[in-house]
């Protein structure tokens, strides 16, 4: 049995979770309020505090879409209770991130400074060389996250570019010269 879609999901207090027909689970927290329509093929049920996700059969697609659903409930759960960041880091000499409104702009060398709006549901802060990505949609957080970086990717010589907090660019060497 899969070892993730087995796992409840802890439902905190303050988090109410409807269950509706046609699997659309809808999530409500301090936050703000996900909805989704999950694989009809599940079979959700809430008790005592926890929802429980269980399938119908060991078919292949079935195993794959119990670990799916669980998880997707859970960072449903997560998301309006805590909610999700993102940070993304600046390197480069007179790369920098300015915002005004929901309006994010980037100069990032090109001759035009690159102009970006936030989604809905979707907030951004700049602090100094940091650009911080929050909401309570993961996936929308990591999306968005993803768009910026992709205006201007960190390279491997310099490190120069947007790249997310955490991550670590493999440096290369540069050339070098004949004797």
């Amino acid at each position: 049995m899969s070892r993730i879609g087995r796992m409840p999901v802890a439902i905190p207090a303050g988090v109410t979770v409807t269950i509706a027909e046609g699997n659309e689970v809808t999530v409500k927290g301090s936050k703000g309020t996900l909805t989704r329509v999950l694989p009809k093929e599940m079979e959700i049920n809430q008790e005592e505090g926890h929802v429980i996700v269980s399938r119908p059969n060991d078919l292949k697609k079935m195993k794959s879409l119990h670990g799916l659903t669980r998880t997707l409930i859970h960072n449903m759960v997560v998301g309006v209770s805590e909610g999700y960041t993102k940070t993304l880091e600046i390197n480069g000499v007179g790369y920098r991130a300015q915002k005004s409104g929901n309006k994010l702009t980037l100069t990032l060398g090109y001759s035009h400074p690159v102009e970006m709006v936030d989604p809905d549901g979707i907030e951004t802060k700049v602090d100094g060389n940091k650009i911080i990505v929050s909401g309570i949609s993961k996936e929308k957080v990591g999306q968005y996250a993803a768009e910026i970086r992709e205006k201007r990717k960190p390279e491997p010589y310099k490190g120069k570019g947007i790249k997310y907090a955490d991550e670590v660019i493999r440096r290369k060497v540069g050339k070098t010269g004949k004797k």
